[in-house]
């Protein structure tokens, strides 16, 4: 069925907020809207989605909304009945904008500028049609599991800031690596320098057997800074505040290093259970970072995706192009789930290790054409997009020797540069 084309017996706008969301509503056939609220609670949701049932007698309704994840999108999608539209907040902003000069913002409003772009404009609309439940849990298990790397991410620059202004010592005797047990055993013993150098040698070499480091090199470099290195600074104010700040750090940094693995060992689980596994888990340089991030963006619906030109698009890869007489413009585009567009990005740049073509791709780009170096990575990703796409279409695996074979064919550069410079 098109949803586009079904005959709703009503249309809804919701304009959701945190406790409490503003409605509206239009029936087929009549000029008057209704309003009202609706509280976030499952029993209200519940109890209204059922008078809309008995009142239509179970037929579509159109509902569209501010929103494409959450709690209220969560508790509406269990009913069949009700056909989601999710709208970016920029087009309802910018909708907005166009009737009124002022700017001027208000829930009931918003709500009817909602319902007028659904009734007036859902040719223009897609409605939300969610994934297989292994392709959503892996969707949000590896956004999820980035959100705690880049929470860990910032905990160590927070913690080499602090180290660096009373302690900066710490950094060299952990070898700079501020997420291991070592970095974080050593400020639990001694957290500030003068501590530090208190400690006998048979001590410090205990502690670094203790974490398995054993190199002579390392152990003669930790006595010597023991031995005659200097306190950056002993003001009592400065040290006590590092020593605080770093230890609480520290310690962030460990209770997240064994949730991140946690999340490591489900993603992967649940990856190698998918039914399109096949199609992604021997792509060149995606790993098992990168390879359910990318099976969990394309997913098993086949009709999200009609072109790779609409995944260039949506993920931001592709650029943006304005034009007005003879005034062309074009520049990177911003608007776009900033996610996906790393996964992209990331896999682009570490396909060059994997790949022959992609790293002859950018070695032209980059040392013949004199291209920036993530500018061309956009531009491989985007090229990437398209094979990736028509892999995933035709349920065909990616061949790396079948592409660089087609590639000679065609008398690409990218088949033959790495020969020629050697």
């Amino acid at each position: 069925m098109n949803t586009n084309e079904t005959d709703y017996a009503a249309c809804i706008a919701i304009d959701w907020a945190d406790q409490k969301h503003v409605l509206s509503l239009q029936a087929a056939g009549q000029a008057k809207k209704e309003t009202g609220t609706l509280e976030q609670k499952p029993e209200a949701i519940s109890a209204w989605v059922a008078k809309l049932q008995e009142r239509f007698q179970g037929r579509p309704l159109a509902l569209a909304l501010e929103q494409s994840r959450g709690p209220l999108i969560h508790a509406l999608l269990s009913y069949d009945f009700l056909v989601l539209y999710p709208l970016h907040p920029n087009m309802v902003s910018e909708f907005r904008k166009a009737f009124k000069s002022s700017g001027a913002k208000d829930d009931p409003s918003d709500t009817d500028l909602i319902l007028e772009i659904v009734t007036k404009h859902r040719d223009r609309l897609k409605p939300l049609a969610p994934d297989t439940e292994q392709t959503r849990l892996l969707g949000r298990l590896v956004e999820d599991r980035r959100g705690a790397v880049d929470l860990r991410t910032g905990h160590l620059q927070a913690l080499q800031a602090s180290l660096k202004e009373y302690f900066p010592q710490a950094i060299e005797l952990c070898s700079a690596n501020l997420g291991s047990r070592l970095a974080a055993d050593l400020l639990d013993n001694w957290p500030t320098f003068p501590d530090f150098q208190q400690a006998k040698p048979s001590t410090l070499r205990a502690f670094y057997y203790g974490h398995n480091v054993r190199s002579p090199e390392v152990l003669r470099n930790v006595l010597h800074l023991a031995r005659s290195g200097k306190a950056l600074t002993t003001d009592p104010a400065i040290v006590e505040s590092g020593r605080r700040v770093s230890q609480l750090h520290a310690r962030m940094i460990q209770t997240l290093n064994p949730l991140i693995e946690d999340y490591d060992a489900r993603i992967q689980q649940v990856f190698e259970a998918h039914a399109e596994v096949k199609l992604f888990n021997h792509l060149p340089g995606a790993a098992d970072a990168l390879a359910p991030r990318l099976l969990a963006f394309f997913g098993t619906d086949r009709s999200r995706f009609e072109s790779p030109e609409s995944i260039q698009s949506f993920t931001g890869v592709a650029p943006v192009t304005q034009r007005s007489g003879k005034t062309q413009v074009v520049f990177m585009r911003r608007a776009c789930p900033k996610f996906d567009r790393q996964t992209f990005h990331e896999f682009a740049r570490l396909s060059i290790a994997k790949c022959q073509w992609a790293r002859n791709y950018v070695t032209y780009y980059t040392e013949v054409k004199g291209k920036k170096f993530h500018s061309v990575i956009r531009a491989l990703a985007f090229k990437w997009i398209r094979i990736l796409w028509k892999c995933w279409k035709d349920r065909t695996p990616y061949d790396d020797d079948k592409y660089m074979e087609t590639l000679k064919k065609r008398g690409s550069i990218f088949a033959t540069l790495h020969l020629k410079n050697s």
